[in-house]
Formats: structure tokens, sequence, C-alpha cells
């Protein structure tokens, strides 16, 4: 089957849709990748496959989004796609409208966390839902990462093929597990990054937008008697707002946006994620998977994978208070974080391999090949 996996950047394509593009290449099938275009398009690890650009804006205006959504129509009739597979919530939308025009015969959502959430006000979740309806009458296959967002998704009647699977997320156990070298890369990157190597390090992965709740963890870092590692930068296309360097305390290292993220996790001591909103978080899992006990925020798919009290601690959103008392927790007593994190890696290594979730969406194109 000749397949088109669609989002809005390239980031995306690069770090998140790559294992099930190539599962789906070694099944025999042609798959296209469509995005716009950015730094990551040419890199080496693309080199095997074909890649499409069509600028799809993140934001809200609607004279590019109509602009996108002509290049989209012009491109899936051109090249006849069995299945259109899209992310993220703009590509997604324009990508489902664009695909019914075509005629395309299978459209496949994956929704990495609905765009609406108890968070923001009530008329634009509504919104957002009727938004979601209107497009789900053009979706065959409903997948979700997080079991809440697919039990959303059954009761608001999101796709009208009925096929809603909750697929988890997962990360390549492989590259992700405890350290086994004795300590000595953590020694290095810690002297890498200003970082005694007694002290206690915290680390959060995510890009440096609000909405990840940095402002909440650099006011609950203050005077805590540990460092902050801060892994990751502000896309191009983002539109939450940006972290302001003002307010960040003297105990936080910016580290920018990396490729060693096992590495640097196997060199902290806890994670914490305080986001507003998320699908089913990567770097949680990824801290699982190293062995990480992990502060997160009580919210849809963070709660999925951290069982409180057992793998971690959640806090309400936006607490400052509370993240503050989970970190000094875990600071102070070094025995509930090792079992926390011992417990969070049997937890991951059981449910949350990469591999599960690539065998579940392959299993599902096969079901509509028949």
């Amino acid at each position: 089957m000749k397949i088109c996996q669609l989002c809005a950047v390239d980031f995306t394509l690069y770090h998140f849709l790559l294992p099930l593009i190539k599962a789906q290449q070694d099944a025999g099938h042609e798959v296209v990748g469509v995005c716009s275009d950015g730094p990551w398009m040419g890199s080496s690890t693309l080199s095997d496959i074909r890649t499409v650009s069509v600028p799809i804006s993140r934001n809200l205006n609607p004279i590019s989004h109509i602009m996108s959504y002509s290049r989209l129509l012009r491109l899936f009739r051109r090249e006849n796609f069995d299945i259109i597979h899209v992310h993220t919530p703009i590509a997604a939308f324009l990508g489902r409208l664009a695909a019914k025009r075509a005629g395309v015969k299978y459209i496949i959502y994956t929704a990495h966390g609905f765009y609406f959430h108890e968070q923001m006000p009530y008329w634009k979740q509504k919104l957002i839902i009727m938004l979601e309806w209107w497009v789900g009458r053009y979706t065959d296959v409903l997948f979700t990462q997080a079991q809440e967002d697919a039990e959303a998704a059954r009761n608001l009647g999101l796709c009208r093929g009925g096929v809603i699977q909750a697929i988890g997320n997962g990360v390549d156990s492989q590259s992700f597990h405890p350290s086994n070298d004795g300590g000595a890369l953590r020694r290095i990157l810690r002297a890498k990054f200003d970082t005694p190597e007694n002290a206690i390090v915290i680390m959060i992965t995510g890009r440096m937008v609000s909405e990840k709740g940095y402002p909440e963890l650099f006011d609950a870092m203050k005077g805590q008697a540990a460092i902050l590692w801060a892994v990751g930068e502000r896309l191009p296309s983002d539109h939450n707002k940006a972290v302001k360097k003002v307010d960040i305390p003297d105990n936080v290292r910016l580290l920018g946006y990396r490729t060693d993220i096992a590495d640097l996790l196997r060199s902290a001591d806890i994670f914490v994620l305080p986001s507003h909103r998320e699908g089913m978080p990567r770097s949680i899992i990824e801290a699982m998977m190293v062995g990480l006990p992990v502060i997160a925020t009580d919210i849809r798919g963070s709660r999925e994978e951290v069982v409180a009290g057992e793998t971690g601690i959640l806090v309400p959103v936006g607490d400052v208070t509370a993240l503050r008392e989970a970190i000094t927790r875990l600071i102070a007593d070094r025995a509930l974080a090792d079992k926390m994190g011992k417990a969070g890696h049997l937890r991951a290594s059981k449910i949350y391999d990469e591999s599960l979730v690539i065998e579940l969406q392959m299993k599902q194109i096969s079901l509509l090949k028949k």
C-alpha cells in the first residue's frame, strides 16, 4: 500500500514517526513523509525515506491554512495514496479534509493528545471538540496514545469509522536503559555542565515554552539543594509563550537541544514534567526506562504513565507550592526516590516498549487491507 505520513513540522517526523515509517517500509509499503520544511528534512537519518515539503503553519491564520489545504489536495490527487495517516492538530485537521476531497480510501488519525483539555476556557474547549467531531466524519481509524483520550473520543463520537484504539506510547529499550558503565559518563557530563559530581540533578525534557510548566518549575527550584538540567529549545513554529530568561534561577542549567537524551537521563537523579497539556509524553517514558522517579502534573497521559506514590509523584497543574514540596521530598528521601525509580523502570519495560506501539498500528493496517 502507498501510505502518506503527514505532520506539521519536520521535528515531529524526525523524532516521533521514523520508527513507524521504517516498520511500514520493512513490511513492503511505500511511505512518503509530508511536513513543513526544516533543518531535520536534510538529515541523513531521513535519507532512506521520500519526503515532500508542504508548508503547514501552526498558528491560526486562515489564509495560510487555505493555502496548505490546497497544496495537500493537489499532492494527494497526484500521488494517489491508499492511506493518509495524519498527526498533530492542524496538519490532522487540514489533512483529513484534503484526503476526503481527494477520494483517499483510508484516513487514519493519531491523536498525540487532543488539543482540547480541562485547563482551557469552556467555550474554546467546545469549539475544538466541534471541529474534531466534524473532521471525525472523515476518519476511518482513530489512534490515541492515552486511554482517557480514547474514552473521550468514543463518548464524543470523534471517529466515523468507529475504530478507536489507544496504542500508548513507547521508546527504544535498547537506547533507554539504566546506566551500566559504573558512572563514568555521569561524571563526564556533570563536569561538562558545571554540576558537582555529588549534586542531586533534576532533569526536564521539553520545548522551552510556558505550557511545559517551565515558569512554575523555575520558581519551584529557587532555594533547592539541587541542580536542574533543562533540555530543549523553542521551535520557530511555537506560538506558546517563550520562557523569560530573567526568571531562571542560578541552579538551572539550560542545555538546549540535545541528541544524547538517554545519557543525560542516566546522569540525572529525578525527572520532572509539570506540563499543562500532554498526549502521552514520551519524555516521562524515557525517564522511567532509565530508572528515574518522576514528578509530573495530574493531567491526561502523564497520570496514566506515573503511578502516584509508586513510580513518582503527581501535582496539580500550575501549583508551584505542590511542585516545590514534591521536589524537596525526593531530594531529601533518596531511598524513596530510588524505590520509585526502580518501580518505574519495571513498569515502563513491560508496557512502554516502542515495538509494542508499532505492532498495534501495523496490525490495524493489515486489517484495512482485508
